[in-house]
């Protein structure tokens, strides 16, 4: 039976030009967790290095934030963000 992952949020917004996408946090994350972002058959593994919400950074984000996380390859709106293995 295939393990279910964990669902830490999902892509709401991509921002091309400086590779920052909007996450809707369905779970707390911190900066310098290992995440997997996935789309479709598309997926890479992060460390997450910088996080802001509403312009301030911050350290971490809870359920219900939306948090800007900077990612090193394009994360599209609609990608599921969960714990990397």
């Amino acid at each position: 039976m295939p393990k279910v992952k964990k669902e830490l949020g999902k892509v709401t917004h991509w921002y091309d030009k400086i590779g920052v996408g909007v996450v809707k946090m369905a779970g707390s994350l911190k900066v310098g967790d290992r995440i997997k972002v996935s789309h479709g058959d598309e997926e890479f593994d992060c460390a997450v290095e910088s996080m802001q919400i509403e312009h301030e950074s911050v350290e971490s984000a809870k359920k219900g934030d939306e948090a800007a996380i900077k990612f090193p390859q394009k994360a599209k709106e609609g990608s599921i963000v969960s714990p990397a293995e």
